[in-house]
């Protein structure tokens, strides 16, 4: 029985029976407590019956839930997966039937999943399409063609096409040849990638040790040794062994095509040990490791930018903390040259570069991954490192953020602006950790270097304690590590009247500016963001509350260290707008001597100083020649073998995971030449998101000459009304689209409709700012107030009230 009405529940119970004998309807004894309940709620004070419409009324309320789940069961046996559980709660509302038959509640499902069809596209064809981008999304399924086709009818008849057959027909049979496809293009893939790996293989098993390498060249042991250290005698591969050490092992073809200069070696004895030899001319035999590194020359890649290495190049490093004014130094010398270059880490610092310089009076271009703004006359540029122009020599560059020379997956792209960047004056900024690393490039590049270190404009200090959630006050920004804690914590503040912006990784440049425009206004009270807000973005931010102090970097979850405490905490206390910034720990994440121990700590030693690199067109194009390949998985499996050993001195490869993993897939894709493989090797897509197999399918249409049409932005609700699945499907389009527009810079001739793109990234951020900046955003708010002083539950990223200083739980004793 009951108990949340206790003065209505026999009355209840009373009805209940009477309407069952009255009405006939059976009733399961598993209903009968929410009957019960139900009943209580519309019985008027001192009845006890209820009539026969109310009675079906509340049988149908009870039955909703498993009408719904009965739905999707119908759905599913008929191949109709498109169907979502909203669509059948939403259909079962409409049934008044106590009893209702499948063909009943099919009839009302009709109606609903018409109306979103409709909503899905203009046109039947871009319902089709976002319908099926969406089931991929969210569960990766890939419809039939059989499946493909019953949409297709479903779709036509949701808007009334005359000819339903031969739409679906026509789609079923573009999917049929799409997959047989798909098929040709792994098969073609597995085995290209199989005879990669068995013509590598048997050049291994043709290597021979260092005990082979006298009687091969008719020498003596110590010859041979002097010869290897002088760098004549190429080691084609060096395995490492249990004891330390290294075993040897030697190509006897060079080792032959090399036996006719030996005679010049003993003549030469020792005067030439810093001459590196020639690479042999091998014709159609094996090409050595050895001589892939030398053609790659990635252990002499300083040499490799030949405009920078022709000027007499002068680095200035300007460091100091977040808030200390280090672009303001570097750009007031930028706009006094007569020509320059500002590289920026992000596409919106690279638009804050070009528009500092516009408003000193300097005409300035830009170039991203995916937009160019060009200005005629105009000598200096504003771009993204990744974008910087290695030829055409300018009097002042700069660099910013050079502390991401150690980030594993973008690092290659600072050494090689450092390093290549033509300019005479180069000012290299960022956080003091950057310091060696930067003295280290300048010295590989012969280039001097002069340093200028600044200190913070405002003081930062740490906060005595923990902060509330319900203390949190305007202009306090709440840090978390994760989209998902982000939106979790917006809810709590917009369900208790706080007005708030958001800035996270997922987000546009476009929006995040919009929001931190809202929070700088004085429109939302406490941003929440995650470490994006970290570089770029100019913030009034009094206090930084960090909501985890732990976060999970790619590999695993750790606490936070000096550097990026640093770095997000100094976003507080902007000069001129408060006179100090604080950085704070919210209540039960972890202790605030945490915070004090990495605002106090010194800047952490780099634990390797060789700075990461890796190949460029030219590079792959050389190796591909040299081993007589157009496989892009063949030159980079050579690649990661040969072209640095490990214990190389001055340099490292870059993680080329996703590059690899791109070559991978693409090895099936006919008639791409190896330059534009490597173009889609370097194109930013999201594996999570599919993103890989999505641009397998856009390449093989480029390849068989077909245009390749921008992603849509799918059906978006009214601002006011979506939830938080829906931002996320409009996030992750928005992603599609910048790689598409990427694509479309490179191949303009494939990636059509370039405006069209552009319009829709527009209409995308336009729809995603005002989701974001609705206050009435249905948010999912905790049983429990967070602002509760009693409240059990914790917020986002929270940790044991008797966490340790990093946010790690105490060890639990065993039992």
């Amino acid at each position: 029985m009951t108990s949340e009405f206790p003065d209505r529940a026999a009355p209840a119970l009373l009805a209940l029976d009477a309407a069952i004998a009255s009405s006939g309807l059976h009733v399961e004894n598993r209903e009968r407590p929410k009957l019960e309940r139900v009943i209580a709620r519309m019985l008027q004070p001192g009845a006890d019956r209820i009539d026969d419409a109310a009675f079906r009324a509340a049988i149908c309320t009870v039955r909703r839930k498993p009408w719904g789940s009965r739905l999707m069961d119908l759905t599913r046996r008929a191949g109709q997966v498109w169907v979502t559980r909203a669509d059948t709660e939403a259909a079962a509302i409409t049934v008044d039937d106590p009893e209702p038959d499948d063909a009943r509640l099919l009839a009302a499902l009709a109606p609903v999943v018409q109306a979103r069809l409709r909503a899905q596209g203009d046109t039947p064809r871009a319902a089709v399409d976002n319908i099926r981008a969406d089931l991929f999304d969210g569960t990766g399924r890939v419809l039939s063609p059989g499946e493909l086709g019953t949409l297709a009818r479903a779709v036509a008849d949701a808007f009334a096409l005359a000819d339903m057959d031969t739409f679906a027909t026509d789609l079923e049979r573009e999917e049929s040849s799409r997959k047989d496809r798909d098929a040709k293009i792994e098969d073609t893939a597995r085995a290209r990638r199989r005879e990669e790996v068995q013509r590598l293989r048997a050049w291994e098993k043709s290597l021979v040790p260092f005990s082979d390498v006298p009687g091969l060249l008719r020498c003596s042991q110590r010859e041979a040794l002097r010869w290897i250290a002088e760098n004549r005698l190429p080691v084609a591969r060096r395995v490492p062994q249990s004891n330390g050490q290294e075993r040897w092992e030697f190509d006897p073809a060079e080792l032959m095509a090399l036996r006719q200069q030996i005679p010049e070696w003993r003549r030469d004895g020792t005067d030439s040990t810093s001459r590196a030899p020639i690479a042999p001319d091998l014709g159609n035999r094996r090409v050595g490791n050895a001589v892939i590194a030398q053609v790659a020359a990635l252990d002499r890649y300083a040499a490799h930018f030949r405009t920078a290495r022709a000027l007499n190049r002068r680095i200035t490093l300007v460091t100091g903390p977040t808030n200390s004014g280090k672009s303001h130094t570097a750009l007031d010398a930028l706009a006094q040259a007569e020509s320059g270059l500002a590289l920026a880490p992000l596409r919106l610092l690279a638009h804050e570069f070009r528009e500092s310089l516009m408003a000193r009076g300097v005409p300035t271009s830009l170039a991203t991954g995916e937009e160019r703004i060009d200005m005629p006359g105009s000598r200096h540029l504003a771009a993204t490192v990744e974008m910087c122009p290695l030829n055409n020599p300018v009097d002042v560059a700069i660099i910013d953020e050079a502390q991401m020379l150690t980030d594993p997956d973008r690092g290659a792209a600072w050494t090689a602006a450092i390093m290549g960047a033509p300019a005479r004056h180069l000012f290299v900024l960022g956080a003091p950790d950057c310091i060696p690393m930067v003295k280290r490039i300048a010295e590989l590049c012969g280039d001097p270097v002069d340093e200028i270190r600044l200190e913070r404009k405002s003081p930062l200090v740490a906060a005595e304690r923990a902060v509330s959630l319900h203390e949190l006050q305007k202009h306090d920004a709440l840090i978390a590590f994760s989209r998902r804690e982000v939106l979790d914590l917006r809810a709590m503040l917009l369900a208790h009247g706080k007005r708030v912006a958001v800035v996270y990784g997922a987000l546009s440049p476009e929006v995040r500016r919009a929001e931190a425009q809202r929070f700088n206004n004085g429109d939302a009270d406490i941003l929440i963001a995650t470490d994006a807000i970290g570089m770029g973005l100019n913030l009034t931010i009094r206090r930084v509350v960090f909501a985890a102090l732990r976060k999970y970097d790619g590999n695993q979850t750790r606490d936070l260290n000096p550097q990026e405490v640093k770095q997000i905490g100094g976003r507080a206390g902007r000069f001129g707008k408060h006179e100090q910034g604080v950085v704070a720990v919210l209540e039960g994440v972890g202790s605030p001597s945490f915070i004090h121990a990495m605002l106090a700590a010194p800047p952490q030693p780099i634990e390797d100083m060789r700075p990461q690199v890796q190949p460029d067109a030219d590079i792959v194009q050389a190796v591909a020649t040299e081993i007589g390949s157009d496989s892009l998985f063949g030159v980079l499996v050579r690649i990661r073998r040969a072209v640095l050993r490990r214990d190389d001195p001055n340099y490292r490869l870059a993680n080329m995971e996703q590059a690899f993993a791109i070559a991978t897939a693409l090895e099936g894709v006919a008639d791409l030449t190896l330059a534009q493989r490597w173009v889609y090797a370097m194109c930013p897509v999201d594996d999570r998101d599919n993103g890989i197999q999505r641009l397998v399918h856009w390449a093989a249409d480029h390849a068989a000459g077909n245009s390749v049409a921008p992603p849509g932005t799918g059906p978006l609700p009214a601002p006011e009304r979506a939830e938080r699945t829906e931002l996320e499907r409009a996030e992750k389009r928005h992603k599609r689209l910048v790689a598409w527009r990427w694509l479309a810079l490179r191949f303009p001739e494939a990636y059509v409709n370039r405006e069209e793109a552009e319009a829709t990234t527009a209409r995308l951020n336009d729809w995603i700012e005002d989701v974001l900046r609705q206050q009435s955003i249905r948010a999912r708010t905790p049983r429990t107030s967070p602002f509760s002083p009693d409240r059990r539950s914790s917020p986002p990223g929270r940790r044991n009230r008797d966490a340790a200083p990093g946010g790690k739980r105490p060890p639990r004793k065993r039992r």
